[in-house]
């Protein structure tokens, strides 16, 4: 009979174990996410703007084009 209680205490405390490190990982692997997510934001972000400023500058080539062909 000490056995049996042995090895369901054992196998209670071990669930616990479990339990609390699962836990942990848990709020470790939210925490990561939430800062790669902050920083592909932040990427596509810079991305966009990149995107913006290589149409303006496309505009702008073509002015200058077509004012050293008027000039």
């Amino acid at each position: 009979m000490e056995s049996v209680i042995t090895a369901v205490v054992t196998g209670v405390l071990t669930l616990v174990g479990v339990l609390v490190s699962n836990s942990r990982s848990q709020a470790v692997i939210e925490v990561k996410l939430d800062n790669l997510a902050s920083k592909v934001e932040k990427h596509n972000s810079m991305v966009e703007r990149t995107y913006g400023l290589e149409r303006r500058m496309a505009v702008l080539e073509s002015e200058v084009e077509a004012m050293r062909k008027d000039g």
